[in-house]
């Protein structure tokens, strides 16, 4: 994960679907047993493919088999550091046939050419980042966007995920969550940031630097509430890995005093909002009071706030007769 790298749309995931796919799912070839479709479970590269492999984040044993034989098959490796890719290589006892190209950040848009036309010829590239996914956080998914506007084959290496690795750890609510990346860095740009999260009901998922984590902790407890429950998830993998699970004002104080190595902050979520009857019978009678016909208002009012239409109309007249 790289602080620095352009942030992508924040990522949001609910649980409870069933996503295996059915027998409709599949490639007609693969469906009807084709012995020129690709093998379900194979860990090999594919020719003509762009493959994104995800990488250790600190624990090179959670080094997976594919990651291992996709560096040693891929004909072009597009890494974010290629001396740390080398490093890697070398731990995994692992010797790259490929060539090895830097992409990240500051060319990734440059780049992303050069890897289309490798796939499009028929070559074996991988893409992988310094620790975790690429795309996530990190160069890559400007990539996946003009593979799939140019019709270039993508798939994925899964592996360890910082991101994934924290929600586990956090001890909060994992079936609805939201990944927000790194916070801006100027106070007001971050406050404003964190106002448009303090409803947001799912847990939250936030990258930070090391130097700046007491910062966005202080900005968190004073924005989305002094006990608002959440996770401190440092050095993770590691020997040293450390996970604080207190209250945001708790970990402010705690940090208060910096910390070191990556950190991955879990936020709890904001608790669900009752609506009131009243206060929606309120706004259909302004509505009403606009021009609208009040049942009309009150089905409008009902429908914003998630309540039954007639039981907002009854008390907008309740209310309407008090008045009078």
């Amino acid at each position: 994960m790289t602080e620095s790298s352009p942030p992508a749309p924040a990522a949001t995931v609910e649980g409870g679907h069933d996503d295996t796919p059915g027998p409709g799912d599949l490639p007609e070839s693969a469906a009807a047993g084709d012995a020129s479709a690709p093998a379900a479970h194979s860990p090999d590269l594919r020719g003509g493919t762009i493959t994104l492999a995800a990488t250790p984040i600190g624990n090179v044993s959670d080094a997976s088999l594919r990651l291992r034989r996709a560096l040693e098959q891929a004909d072009l490796i597009a890494a974010e550091d290629t001396r740390r890719l080398r490093s890697l290589a070398q731990r995994l006892d692992v010797e790259p046939d490929g060539r090895v190209i830097a992409f990240h950040e500051h060319n990734e848009r440059e780049r992303a050419p050069e890897l289309l036309e490798a796939a499009r010829a028929g070559l074996r590239v991988l893409v992988v980042s310094d620790a975790g996914m690429p795309s996530v956080s990190d160069p890559g998914y400007r990539l996946v966007q003009a593979a799939v506007r140019e019709q270039v084959p993508v798939t994925v290496a899964p592996g360890p995920s910082a991101v994934l690795t924290a929600l586990a750890l956090s001890g909060l609510a994992s079936d609805r969550f939201c990944f927000e990346g790194f916070l801006p860095r100027k106070p007001g740009e971050r406050r404003r940031a964190l106002e448009s999260l303090a409803t947001q009901e799912r847990t939250m998922i936030f990258l930070e630097s090391p130097r700046r984590v007491h910062d966005s902790l202080a900005a968190m407890a004073e924005v989305l509430g002094t006990d608002r429950p959440a996770a401190l998830c440092r050095e993770l993998t590691k020997t040293h890995e450390q996970v604080l699970r207190t209250s945001l004002s708790e970990l402010a104080r705690a940090t208060a005093d910096g910390v070191l190595g990556e950190v991955v902050l879990v936020v709890a979520g904001a608790e669900p909002v009752v609506a009131s009857p009243e206060a929606a019978a309120r706004k259909a009678l302004a509505l009403a009071e606009a021009g609208m016909r009040l049942k009309a208002a009150a089905a409008q009012a009902a429908g914003e706030a998630g309540l039954r239409p007639n039981e907002v109309y009854r008390a907008a007249l309740e209310l309407r007769d008090t008045a009078d």
